[in-house]
């Protein structure tokens, strides 16, 4: 195999999207976080996040190996086509796993590389399990999938504070509409693989409620950062109106017709309706 195509194997293993999103996540409890943050601070968070994130994302890889045969958005993965060993993603796992906790203890604080911790240690060896036993690993699975946000902000302050737990649950609400709907349109796929998801185990239409119940808590959820002392009028104006259209997205799925269209848009305008809000955060933040 050639140097760079094993070079993008291992990349892969790291789950690329995923991995920038939690970077933009953790950039926005980096900005909201109080106090000025000198240069070295902000890039060992930002590295050590990365490379905390991309090894949890490969440990889950690693685990999910033969599973992810069985379904199409997952079988041309590095495991499954045998593009790389099952020893070499555990190693490569444990060495980005690793790596990131010593730079956030150099480059942050003990806080941050704790919690960086726990994160990993509950995605790989809770979340990643109970996903074959039952829907509700959904909501375990996004306490570590929130985490992102928090270590932003105890990169800087070293403590955990009102605002940075709006933003950890503001983040962990968000993704548990956001998977319903991927289980929605690819429910036949998670069927395959033997991983029990809402539409799967209570139906599409519970599954729907359920989305819509989230978002109910979602919206308002964002919101609290203002009288906390966390944002302004920006953000107040900007969360309130996507906000209003995701919820609105929401209540359409309970239409009988709403089918995988609308669950595939639906996932789609979560990830539009996330890093908006994150922006309309930042530039609050900077106005």
């Amino acid at each position: 195999m050639k140097a760079s195509n094993r070079t993008s194997d291992l990349v892969a293993l790291t789950k690329p999207s995923i991995t920038r999103m939690c970077l933009l996540m953790a950039a926005g409890g980096l900005a909201l976080a109080p106090g000025s943050v000198d240069w070295f601070t902000a890039v060992s968070m930002f590295l050590g996040v990365g490379l905390a994130v991309g090894g949890a994302n490969a440990f889950n890889m690693w685990w999910e190996r033969n599973t992810d045969g069985l379904m199409s958005r997952t079988r041309r993965r590095p495991l499954p086509t045998g593009r790389i060993s099952a020893a070499t993603a555990f190693k490569f796992a444990g060495l980005l796993s690793l790596a990131s906790l010593v730079v956030l203890a150099v480059g942050t604080n003990t806080l941050t590389a704790v919690l960086a911790a726990l994160s990993i240690l509950s995605y790989v060896a809770i979340y990643t399990p109970l996903k074959y036993k039952t829907p509700a690993a959904l909501i375990i699975g996004a306490v570590p999938g929130a985490a992102p946000p928090l270590l932003g902000w105890t990169a800087v302050t070293g403590s955990i504070d009102p605002p940075a737990v709006v933003l950890f649950a503001i983040l962990l609400v968000w993704q548990l509409p956001h998977f319903i709907a991927i289980a929605i349109y690819r429910k036949q796929e998670y069927a395959r693989a033997g991983i029990k998801v809402v539409p799967l185990v209570r139906g599409e239409a519970v599954a729907k409620i359920q989305a819509v119940a989230w978002a109910l808590v979602l919206v308002p959820l964002t919101l609290l950062l203002v009288p906390i002392g966390g944002a302004g009028a920006v953000y107040f104006v900007s969360a309130a109106l996507l906000g209003a259209a995701f919820l609105g997205w929401s209540f359409t799925g309970l239409d009988n017709d709403a089918g995988v269209k609308w669950a595939r848009n639906y996932f789609l305008a979560s990830l539009v309706y996330l890093p908006a809000l994150t922006l309309a955060l930042v530039a609050d933040v900077l106005w």
